[in-house]
């Protein structure tokens, strides 16, 4: 019998908040609420998505909205993270680092400053409840204007001490350009935030770049397109910036036609460290877990490699170093442990 992937410590840095919602608790609220899901969002769920051209990143995008307007009531926040952290500690995540940008739910929750509030207590409340380690990325939204960007940044930045970790770049990078928020960027790095910018998902190569050299990227959301370059993957390599790959979500959303498509192995073997994620697991049906499954069965991960990319997910993670060393020492013992 293979060593049991749930048992394996990992930390997970590539969430979205309301992609982190359970299936089942976006029907029960839309019920609730005497919301109409579309058919994708219900019976015919996980919905079949393809991101490659603007109307499937439309379709996309859509039913993310639609899935925003189930929670409104405090309490479904705090439902929706201590939900996500129940599953995160089965699937042995130790450490998880949420993704949301409160400007979504600011018109619900009071402001912008009272939502990130909301937030923060939801991930230590879900913490103490799950018995894992909860931390919150703000991201910018790179189809809205640089300043909203900025706005966000110093929001982020007043709250490190209550458990913001880092600043991230997300929605489709063909409708605004890394270099556009570098003045964001600026302000989270100078203040010791990680830089999380999304690319190299439904653009190439240079889009990764980009996030490097103009955000200061500590790790990069999704990345995979740098294995078209060997020479940036030698830059990662070299400066040990983190490719958050979630593979799941790549054939979701068309950027690989298959599993065996996501260039996982290509760099890993390139020596770019990698975190794998699994992105908006309600729109492509799969946690975590599965993306370690995939590793094993897909790309042929041996569980000494399992284990080196559990380590490089904690590593790359904000973890407070009796944490960190934590997690590394569960990892050993995994190993170590017969098969």
């Amino acid at each position: 019998m293979p060593r049991p992937l749930n048992e394996l410590p990992k930390a997970h840095l590539h969430l979205h908040f309301t992609g982190s919602m359970r299936h089942s608790t976006l029907v029960e609220l839309a019920h609730e609420r005497g919301l109409h899901l579309p058919d994708a969002l219900e019976q015919n769920w996980p919905p079949k998505l393809r991101a490659t051209d603007e109307r499937g990143w439309f379709r996309f995008q859509r039913l993310y909205d639609i899935a925003r307007t189930v929670l409104q009531r405090k309490d479904d926040v705090y439902r929706l993270v201590r939900e996500a952290a129940e599953d995160e500690a089965a699937e042995g995540s130790r450490w998880l680092e949420i993704q949301v940008d409160p400007s979504g739910y600011a018109h619900r929750f009071g402001g912008l400053t009272s939502t990130m509030e909301l937030m923060l207590d939801a991930a230590r409340k879900a913490a103490d409840h799950a018995g894992i380690g909860v931390a919150v990325v703000v991201a910018a939204n790179r189809t809205r204007h640089p300043l909203d960007a900025k706005t966000l940044a110093r929001l982020a930045t007043h709250y490190m001490d209550q458990g913001v970790v880092g600043f991230g770049l997300s929605n489709d990078e063909r409708r605004g350009r890394a270099r556009d928020f570098d003045g964001a960027f600026r302000l989270a790095k100078r203040a010791g935030l990680l830089a999380v910018p999304h690319g190299g998902e439904l653009l190439g190569a240079d889009s990764v770049a980009e996030c490097v050299d103009m955000l200061g990227a500590d790790r990069v959301g999704h990345g995979v397109r740098a294995a078209e370059s060997p020479r940036l993957m030698e830059r990662l390599a070299d400066r040990q910036i983190v490719c958050e790959v979630c593979p799941t979500s790549n054939v979701g959303l068309g950027v690989a036609e298959r599993a065996e498509d996501v260039p996982l192995r290509r760099l890993f073997d390139a020596g770019v460290p990698i975190a794998l994620g699994a992105d908006d697991p309600l729109l492509f049906g799969a946690r975590l877990l599965p993306q370690y499954e995939l590793a094993r069965e897909v790309y042929g991960f041996s569980d000494a490699e399992l284990a080196e990319l559990a380590r490089q997910s904690i590593r790359a993670s904000a973890a407070p170093e009796s944490v960190l060393k934590e997690m590394l020492r569960g990892v050993d013992d995994w190993l170590a442990s017969a098969e």
